[in-house]
């Protein structure tokens, strides 16, 4: 049968959740990835498209499946954790895959948090690990308040730098909200994350101004042609993106021993077979130390409403973290997961290089 490629890369594809979740598991089982790790990252991505995360989301499984051919990620990971006090917890991910490693090591903290009543987990020898917003959800689903740091290898330039040295080092923050979903903040220091530029370019989109420098360190719009990011703040006020983009990297490199941004092994390049030896740090709270129960589940219902009802330009609403992502998710869990035409062609011809089934669209 022959294909019309022009139709295929202009034609809208969009597949249902479970279906994304079912080929990112069976590419990475193919690639000889460990069942219980190739879950976590398939959980994660799947997780992160629903919600919109497209640059964190189900599009990293082509990079996935290519590290775990040639050796940077071990497939098959004993994870170990070693308890160093009442609320501390040291977990390595033995180069394993960092979703994996991440979901392990935020419930090890909740398991201490539950006694300590406050926990705090450290990840070691890890790898990429995708939207840091399902870590921290994952202790707002066991009922506490969480927090996901990581670093990442030099996008970013530091304020009135010309040269990157931070990454775009991640923050995410999730509470529980009774009768609700979580409250949640996942975000890069940087004023976009890497990966969205990436994604934006397979889009054929273009940067909003003040995002991204070229090789010759002047502003672009355009994503082919971006060299380094800008901190959180642009051109003016980026010493606020960048104070965060360092509070990062102290946690998730100096506090675990990990190599810090301008040492890391880039996600992308020439080398891809030697381990990152990424850190991760994640904070876990219970509430019911501080209030009780009643008490915080009254305050946060409040205290969304207040800003909910807050006054918004014309056409627009005031939300709060976490509220655009679960209108994504309602969205795609009804009408599927878009994929641009060129990812969609992408996913073909991953499968039929491993010798899997092609991602059907829902029906």
């Amino acid at each position: 049968m022959t294909v019309d490629r022009a139709a295929a890369e202009t034609a809208e594809f969009r597949a249902s959740g479970a279906a994304v979740h079912a080929f990112v598991l069976e590419v990475l089982r193919a690639a000889g990835t460990a069942e219980d790790a190739s879950r976590s990252v398939a959980d994660a991505l799947t997780e992160a498209s629903l919600r919109g995360v497209d640059s964190h989301g189900a599009r990293l499984v082509l990079h996935y499946a290519k590290v775990v051919r040639t050796g940077r990620i071990n497939p098959a990971p004993k994870l170990s954790a070693e308890v160093t006090g009442p609320g501390t917890v040291i977990v390595d991910g033995n180069n394993g895959f960092g979703h994996y490693a991440s979901f392990f090591a935020v419930d090890e903290a909740v398991k201490l948090a539950r006694s300590a009543g406050i926990a705090a987990a450290s990840v070691i020898n890890s790898s990429h690990f995708g939207a840091a917003g399902c870590y921290a959800l994952r202790a707002a689903e066991a009922g506490m308040a969480g927090f996901a740091f990581c670093n990442s290898d030099s996008f970013v330039l530091p304020h009135d730098g010309v040269a990157p040295f931070h990454g775009t080092n991640p923050l995410a923050f999730a509470a529980p909200v009774s009768g609700s979903r979580p409250y949640l903040l996942d975000m890069a220091t940087s004023m976009v994350p890497w990966n969205k530029v990436q994604d934006m370019a397979v889009k054929g989109m273009t940067l909003p101004p003040e995002v991204a420098v070229d090789a010759a360190g002047q502003p672009t719009t355009e994503p082919l042609r971006s060299a380094a990011l800008l901190p959180l703040g642009g051109l003016g006020f980026g010493h606020k993106g960048a104070g965060l983009a360092s509070l990062m990297e102290i946690l998730s490199a100096v506090m675990t021993g990990m190599p810090h941004c301008a040492d890391l092994l880039g996600m992308v390049g020439p080398d891809q077979s030697t381990p990152r030896r990424l850190g991760h740090f994640f904070i876990v709270i219970d509430p019911q130390r501080f209030v009780p129960r009643a008490v915080y589940d009254a305050g946060m219902a409040a205290y969304l409403a207040s800003i909910r009802a807050a006054p918004a330009r014309p056409g627009k609403s005031v939300m709060a973290p976490g509220d655009r992502e679960w209108k994504v998710e309602a969205e795609r869990s009804r009408d599927g997961i878009p994929l641009a035409p060129g990812l969609k062609l992408a996913f073909d011809a991953l499968a039929d290089e491993v010798g899997i089934e092609r991602l059907q669209p829902l029906n």
